[in-house]
């Protein structure tokens, strides 16, 4: 069964990092892009970063640039979203997606296949 489960996030002030993962299992993350996409309270889903089948492009929404890094483990089936300098505004439901390897880079929830369930992040002090 196809699968991608989303971890790490929690209650962080703000300043701090947290980092999250996303496991897939049914599929070979290594023929997928993965994109991370956060949702807040009464918001749509937006996309916060891409990273490529290989790692070798990497894409940030411009509010994050700078303070998040994606990346990927292909042995560990798994990618990552360090997070760092958080600010309230980065509260949300995170989520991970693939995209088929390839296609276009593209922070647009609607070019997405496969979800995972999402974490909660919350900033706060």
């Amino acid at each position: 069964q196809l699968q991608l489960v989303e971890s790490g996030g929690g209650l962080v002030r703000p300043g701090g990092s947290l980092r999250l993962s996303c496991t897939a299992s049914g599929l070979n993350l290594n023929d997928y892009a993965v994109g991370w996409f956060r949702q807040a309270p009464g918001k749509e889903r937006e996309g916060v970063s891409h990273i490529s089948r290989w790692g070798g492009r990497v894409y940030y929404t411009d509010s994050v640039r700078g303070r998040f890094a994606i990346s990927r483990d292909s042995y560990k089936n798994t990618a990552y979203l360090d997070m760092d300098n958080l600010e309230p505004e980065d509260t949300g439901v995170y989520y991970c997606a693939t995209r088929p390897a390839f296609t276009s880079d593209s922070l647009d929830p609607a070019d997405y296949d496969h979800w995972g369930q999402g974490t909660q992040v919350t900033v706060s002090s």
